[in-house]
């Protein structure tokens, strides 16, 4: 399975009516942006995620957390259902429920660390959203986009394969460079490795204290 299937599955299932039409509501703008902003901001989560998996041990990490906070807490999971009810999920995470599972801004806080906020900017400089709007919907889709993985990735228990996915989405989309690559070199030696990934990551890739 390629990323750029994955990433066009999900894609394709945003943009469907109803899921869009809850998103743009949420923003406040009108549904041809928020296509626009969902197909700017996937790339950017997925390939975050990527840089943070490019290692074995960011990998194993990133799995365990889809197995720890993400693998069966979906609303399709629960009911017993195959599949991936995003309607579902959209409606957790805007109401507010579901815990840890569906809190945008923890998922993020753990996948840019303190450059949160310059990822938002950085997708509002693509989109033309403001910075608040950028990061709302960062927030949003970043539970969507665990669970979504948590589906494809975690009843295998395969992180050689999740590692192999992200990596191509990173390099596929160009998020492995660029703006993004300069966001997520933290310790600032132009290359992004491990020592960034234990800066970013924390609490995404390391053991629950």
């Amino acid at each position: 399975m390629n990323t750029q299937s994955l990433t066009s599955s999900l894609l394709q299932q945003l943009q469907q009516g109803p899921a869009l039409q809850q998103v743009s509501q949420t923003l406040g703008v009108d549904s041809n942006q928020a296509s626009q902003a969902i197909q700017s901001a996937l790339p950017l989560l997925l390939g975050a995620l990527g840089n943070n998996a490019s290692n074995p041990q960011g990998a194993q990490s990133l799995l365990n957390a889809l197995q720890r906070d993400h693998l069966g807490t979906s609303p399709t999971a629960a009911s017993g259902a195959g599949g991936f009810d995003l309607g579902g999920l959209l409606g957790a995470v805007l109401g507010g429920a579901g815990g840890q599972a569906t809190n945008g801004a923890g998922i993020l806080g753990h996948v840019f660390g303190s450059q949160s906020p310059q990822a938002a900017q950085l997708l509002g400089q693509k989109t033309g959203l403001d910075s608040s709007r950028s990061g709302q919907l960062l927030a949003l889709l970043a539970p969507i986009v665990m669970s979504f993985l948590a589906q494809k990735f975690a009843q295998q228990g395969n992180a050689g394969q999740l590692s192999q996915a992200l990596g191509q989405e990173a390099q596929s989309s160009g998020m492995a460079g660029g703006g993004l690559g300069a966001l997520l070199d933290q310790d600032g030696d132009g290359q992004f490795g491990l020592g960034d990934v234990l800066k970013i990551g924390g609490g995404l890739l390391g053991k629950r204290p």
